[in-house]
């Protein structure tokens, strides 16, 4: 009797550890990820999902919102739209990877792990296609994303044909904001001797003008033959444009201390009202040494405002690009620096392409001057951008894994 129990147990000992290691199987199985980041983009994607849903019955209520709120809640909403079925393609794709992997540990049958291999392939590039597009939609949403857009153009370096080339990327811009259905003002301009664009300065308003048109700053460079070369040679030139999220008074509170406001006569082309009173305006903010002069306007209310709308501007980014910078440098103290070159776009004429250095992409020049190219290239340099943050999340992983085992 006591041998025949003795059986049992081992029996039951046995079967039970063969269960355990199924389990443990199991849940390692469970755990298991495409990607180092897999894991936590699935968790806050069902985050977004769930707030979306939330969202939704906030709508749907009929609880009273004022307008700001509603607003508010209206753009979350669309924001987030995408979210649900993102998560149900990643979770797919994420349930076929898992079962393939666990077919080739255990399957021996050539063919059948060949059909296991190709199918295990083939979700993977949907991971990572949807992967892309999901981290692009949970990526910490630009708070200037939604505003207006101030656009500033300067000659650099090349003398007259550096002014003549920021004329035509002022042309470009104008044309752009045609063919999206933005406003888009002329609030500042500049003239050189040659016909060409010292500085000019465009206020761009329409849906989401600064999210778009933000790939835009940076130095831009052109190659071609200018008009008064009689060698034919080829002169290399550069314009930089600043783009600046439009501010309001709620957003930037300048005390009036802080200012000092000069009235001037105007210079140049402009109508009887030039050179016959002090209608130009110098506005300089103080503690940050930052100096708007207008002119255009015929009378000196209006080129202040003007003045003071674009100060606010340059203000409000200035304060926005230092708590940037403040995120980027603590992530960049954890994981290197990865500075890339100011020089973004290269305008090749004698070759008829331009290049757009971020992506490594190239259009056609006459095509491109025309804004008909933006459509193409802007979802790109979204996406670039979303590629970049995936590598940096999962260099801030790696490290933090390797800091745990240390």
């Amino acid at each position: 009797t006591q041998s025949t129990w003795g059986i049992c147990v081992l029996m039951f000992v046995r079967a039970w550890s063969v269960q355990l290691r199924h389990f443990s199987k199991h849940v390692a199985a469970s755990e298991w990820f495409p990607s180092p980041i897999g894991k936590k983009l699935v968790v806050r994607l069902e985050e977004l999902t769930r707030r979306y849903g939330e969202v939704e019955a906030q709508l749907q209520s009929g609880e009273e919102l004022n307008k700001n709120e509603r607003a508010s809640l209206l753009r979350e909403y669309h924001a987030i739209g995408s979210i649900p079925s993102l998560l149900s393609d990643l979770q797919s794709a994420l349930k076929t990877l898992r079962e393939s992997r666990e077919l080739l540990r255990t399957e021996s049958d050539p063919e059948l792990t060949a059909l296991v291999t190709s199918e295990m392939e083939e979700a993977q590039g949907q991971w990572d296609q949807v992967q892309r597009k999901a981290l692009s939609a949970v990526l910490p949403r630009d708070d200037a994303s939604h505003r207006a857009a101030i656009v500033e153009i300067r000659a650099g370096a090349g003398g007259d044909e550096a002014a003549l080339f920021a004329a035509d990327l002022l042309a470009m811009y104008q044309k752009l904001a045609s063919l999206q259905g933005w406003k888009c003002d002329l609030v500042a301009y500049s003239k050189s001797d040659q016909g060409g664009c010292k500085e000019a300065t465009l206020e761009i308003s329409g849906e989401e003008a600064f999210s778009f048109l933000q790939y835009e700053a940076g130095t831009h460079r052109v190659q071609r033959v200018p008009e008064t070369e009689t060698q034919g040679r080829i002169h290399t030139s550069t314009a930089t444009v600043a783009v600046l999220p439009q501010a309001t008074e709620i957003d930037v509170n300048i005390q009036q201390k802080d200012l000092r406001i000069d009235f001037f006569r105007s210079s140049g082309p402009g109508g009887q009202h030039v050179n016959t009173t002090d209608s130009a305006v110098r506005v300089t903010h103080i503690p940050t040494n930052t100096v708007v002069s207008i002119q255009d306007e015929r009378s000196q209310t209006a080129n202040l405002n003007r003045a003071m709308s674009i100060l606010r501007s340059r203000i409000y980014e200035h304060e926005r690009q230092r708590v940037m910078n403040e995120r980027a440098s603590m992530r960049s103290q954890m994981i290197g620096s990865g500075d890339r070159s100011e020089r973004i776009r290269t305008y090749n004429f004698p070759q008829s392409r331009v290049t757009d250095h971020r992506v490594g992409e190239s259009f056609n020049v006459d095509s491109f001057l025309e804004g008909s190219d933006f459509e193409f290239l802007v979802p790109r340099l979204r996406e670039t951008d979303s590629e970049r943050f995936l590598e940096s999340m999962e260099e801030e992983t790696e490290v933090k894994s390797k800091g745990k085992k240390k």
